[in-house]
């Protein structure tokens, strides 16, 4: 459904992001891991439109997303890594206005976006401004506004950020449920245990390139390693944190320069 053919973007001469090439299939649900600077965000600023590629293109259901972006961004929800809301706006007023844009008409923006929001436990904050929600009541105001018009493609770049026990949950299971209808999905997260449990697949980056793209339990067996954790930082050459830890106590201590 969504492929990726050799993306390369860079910034005043520096590459952030290197032939990177990857698919996400209808029914698949992809992990999209990296360390901090590896080009994640960049990626996924290409996929949604917002940024070009120097070389590579993005292609949805074989045609290349450039020639109908209006069409394309029809097609795929997005929760971005940072909440940007109207916050002088209520949820329900939100979805109202997403659902507008969207296409949808008033009648079913109402019915689809007062169930979502009861649904996801802000039904008694609908009419309260944005402004006054927790971080975790926004995150699920953003799922909501991604889900409100059922696209092919989803892409939730660390959705799981601030929600709750039982929020997370329920996210994990209707990953799973939009998963097995046939839509796409391309979860961007940190959290690895997350990913070992429902991702069909885990695309890695580093430093700008794909260094990894397997399944999870593949990528374990391959490496000889016994979690994600483990494979991730081996994968991405990170530091030992432990020896860091030690040095950080060590400067905590010094009491003469």
């Amino acid at each position: 459904m969504l492929e990726l053919q050799g993306l390369t973007k860079s910034f005043r001469g520096i590459p952030a992001i290197k032939d990177i090439s990857f698919k996400v299939a209808a029914g698949e649900v992809v992990g999209f891991l990296g360390p901090n600077g590896a080009g994640k965000s960049t990626t996924v600023k290409i996929i949604t439109g917002m940024l070009r590629p120097n070389e590579g293109k993005v292609l949805f259901e074989g045609g290349d997303v450039t020639d109908d972006m209006v069409g394309f961004r029809a097609a795929f929800g997005y929760v971005p890594e940072e909440p940007y809301l109207y916050t002088y706006l209520s949820g329900l007023e939100y979805l109202q206005l997403v659902g507008r844009i969207r296409g949808l008409g008033e009648a079913l923006i109402e019915v689809k976006a007062t169930r979502l929001l009861k649904l996801l436990r802000l039904e008694s904050w609908q009419y309260s401004p944005i402004s006054s929600y927790s971080k975790g009541m926004r995150q699920r105001v953003l799922i909501a506004a991604a889900l409100l018009h059922d696209p092919k493609l989803l892409i939730f770049d660390e959705a799981l950020s601030g929600l709750d026990v039982d929020s997370v949950r329920l996210f994990k299971d209707l990953l799973a449920l939009m998963a097995a209808e046939g839509k796409a999905v391309l979860f961007i997260t940190h959290v690895l245990e997350t990913v070992e449990q429902l991702c069909d697949r885990v695309v890695v980056i580093a430093k700008g390139r794909i260094v990894a793209d397997s399944r999870p339990s593949e990528l374990k067996s391959l490496m000889s390693l016994p979690s994600m954790e483990s494979v991730f930082a081996q994968l991405v050459q990170q530091q030992d944190t432990r020896e860091t830890a030690n040095e950080v106590l060590e400067v905590m201590r010094m009491s003469h320069a």
